[in-house]
């Protein structure tokens, strides 16, 4: 990474829907970048993920506290200057706001300049349900299938946000590399 990035702090959100490949590519992105990772669900409280075991959809009351959380820990990264990545659904810009918020510059609007940039993944829903079924299944994960249209229903990019999509059906080097030169075009605006 520049040394501009580092001095600043970045946090890298690799969003979507439950069963996108959040959790895998974020992982990956952060060995390459050498830089810390955040899994936005252990921020969940118990009784989110108990809710959502039982295909119940969380409410703003239920995701705000975790957003909030998960500012709170970005912050603290950023302040040192450090870049990290995490995973965050992320579905709708009032969500992203509370992530935003993280960076101390950040102007609300301001997309642009914010240290705190959005990768959302994106596949058709007959691939994702099939992940979460088998994950699910495989009791690798809390939510079930039944809640996938919920998420798809709520997720809410709008264009001026600047939000790059990529394929999450793509092999995954493939997708870690693209966001790699996301990351290469914000070091040379600096």
């Amino acid at each position: 990474m520049a040394s501009n990035l580092q001095t600043q702090g970045l946090a890298i959100v690799i969003m979507g829907v439950s069963g996108s490949g959040k959790s895998t590519v974020c992982e990956m992105l952060a060995k390459s970048l050498g830089c810390n990772f955040i899994e936005a669900d252990d921020y969940h409280s118990q009784a989110n993920k108990e809710k959502m075991s039982r295909a119940i959809p969380l409410n703003d009351e239920d995701r705000v506290p975790w957003l909030e959380a998960l500012s709170g820990a970005i912050r603290k990264y950023m302040m040192n200057g450090e870049t990290l990545t995490l995973t965050c659904s992320a579905l709708q810009n009032k969500y992203r706001e509370i992530l935003r918020s993280a960076d101390p510059n950040y102007k609300p609007g301001n997309y642009t300049t914010c240290r705190v940039k959005f990768v959302c993944l994106v596949a058709p829903a007959e691939v994702i349900a099939e992940r979460i079924k088998i994950r699910s299944n495989d009791g690798k994960h809390f939510m079930p299938a039944t809640l996938l249209q919920s998420q798809l229903d709520l997720l809410q990019i709008n264009e001026d946000e600047q939000i790059n999509k990529i394929d999450a059906t793509l092999k995954l080097q493939s997708i870690v590399d693209s966001i790699l030169l996301l990351i290469k075009g914000l070091e040379l605006q600096q």
